[in-house]
């Protein structure tokens, strides 16, 4: 079992190094890309700079949901834009990002579940989803084949889903084709800074003058910041999933409960995962941002098991270096492509887990399995922000697993910050100064 994405196929976007951009945007997860896309549609001059491969990494490895179900309540705005401009890239794209409008479903095994689901859904209500309570009938209504007993659900019917595989590389396309220039396999190894201010970035190939950059880069966001004195107390996560071949179609919805996640696919298989599994390999940046998720970690809110030490090589490594020169080789270009393996124990189990749940299913074995490591924060929300200390900078990371669906609308933010354009939404919520200013951090919600 193995994931797709690997550095032996030639890359797709080879352009030359600029001597100069208005504009470079740093990663080619779904984020840049879309921010590349706006700016090169607003007639800016635009490089994206890819260490690896475009998608490789976390854009690429999710489950695919684009939903605006459990979000924290600023992001439902967000999410909401976000799933308007999948639906418009998705017929500029000849419907080749494998969208599909499924709904999503959060099932309850108890009371306490139902009661987090409605809280949640009072407050969201207002902000215009389309999201419903069902009990116990109805939620074996929405699952007329499930074996397990559910005592009720949260059903989001308008959330989305598309194949993350193919949807972010069929979006680059469409980027380059409006003229953002977009180069894999080269890494920045730095910001050019000159009288306080960005002036250009140096990358393993030489210098690109500019005065504005976005930096998307994942779970290798905080390491890049660190080295120009900038901490934000992001960590990354080992998830695990999981494709299926073809199967009995036991459902038409997206679901998720204490033990598994699932959607159907276009292919006639199931992406499934683990619900709530992520493992955390602890580093020197663990260490140092520990008293930030203590409150996350009393509240017992998340199933994380942790591992004394990161493989070499990891963005928070014991090994890996904090600093380097612009003239030598960084840890970006020693790890192209992040790429952890799965944890096979859980394979297995959510494989029998899903079984269980959907018998019709029957023999349910994965064809496929990764790993990715999912960029987090303390509360759970993302930074997407202007960089006071680094004017020029603006950062959009840390999505803690919401990116892929809504990273068309935050690549939209992230370029209209980058161009002093309106953002058109409230982003207070997402500041980077709320980890050292002295706010209280609120976790978002995690039903």
């Amino acid at each position: 079992m193995s994931f797709p994405f690997t550095l032996e196929a030639p890359p797709e976007h080879g352009a030359d190094l600029p001597a100069a951009s208005d504009v470079v945007v740093i990663g080619g997860g779904v984020i840049g890309v879309c921010a590349a896309l706006w700016l090169a549609r607003a007639g800016m001059r635009v490089t994206l700079l890819e260490k690896g491969r475009i998608a490789a990494e976390q854009s690429s490895r999710n489950w695919g949901w684009i939903r605006v179900q459990g979000r924290d309540l600023a992001e439902i705005p967000i999410a909401l834009e976000a799933q308007r401009l999948w639906q418009e890239l998705d017929k500029e794209c000849g419907g080749r990002l494998g969208l599909r409008q499924m709904g999503v479903t959060y099932l309850a095994s108890d009371a306490s579940g139902m009661d987090r689901y409605a809280a949640w859904l009072k407050d969201a209500a207002p902000l215009g989803v389309s999201s419903t309570l069902h009990d116990a009938t109805d939620t074996a209504r929405l699952f007329p084949g499930a074996a397990t007993t559910w005592v009720g659900a949260l059903h989001t019917p308008t959330d989305l889903k598309a194949e993350p595989w193919v949807a972010v590389p069929e979006l680059a396309r469409l980027a380059a084709s409006a003229g953002a220039r977009i180069i894999e396999g080269c890494a920045t190894r730095a910001l050019d800074i000159e009288g306080g201010r960005i002036t250009g970035v140096h990358t393993e190939r030489g210098r690109i003058a500019c005065t504005e950059v976005i930096l998307a880069a994942g779970a290798w966001s905080a390491l890049f910041l660190r080295r120009h004195g900038v901490s934000i107390p992001q960590l990354s996560v080992r998830s695990t999933a999981m494709e299926t071949g073809p199967l009995p179609q036991v459902t038409g919805t997206a679901g998720v409960d204490s033990r598994l996640a699932f959607r159907p696919r276009a292919d006639g298989g199931y992406t499934l995962a683990p619900s709530t599994s992520s493992e955390l390999y602890i580093g020197p940046d663990a260490v140092r941002a520990l008293p930030k998720y203590l409150p996350l970690l009393r509240a017992g809110s998340f199933d994380t098991a942790f591992h004394i030490a990161a493989p070499q090589g990891y963005p928070d490594a014991w090994t890996t270096p904090r600093r380097w020169s612009e003239d030598t080789e960084t840890p970006f270009e020693r790890m192209r492509i992040l790429n952890p393996a799965p944890n096979t124990k859980k394979v297995r189990a959510t494989c029998a887990a899903f079984a269980d749940s959907f018998p019709e299913a029957s023999k349910v074995e994965a064809r496929t399995a990764w790993a990715g490591m999912i960029d987090v924060l303390p509360d759970v929300v993302p930074v997407v922000d202007r960089v006071t200390a680094l004017p020029g900078l603006t950062v959009a990371t840390g999505m803690c697993g919401h990116g892929f669906g809504i990273g068309p609308a935050f690549g939209r933010i992230a370029a209209a910050l980058a161009t002093g354009g309106d953002p058109g939404h409230d982003l207070t919520r997402f500041r980077a100064g709320r980890f050292s200013d002295g706010s209280p951090l609120v976790p978002g919600p995690n039903l």
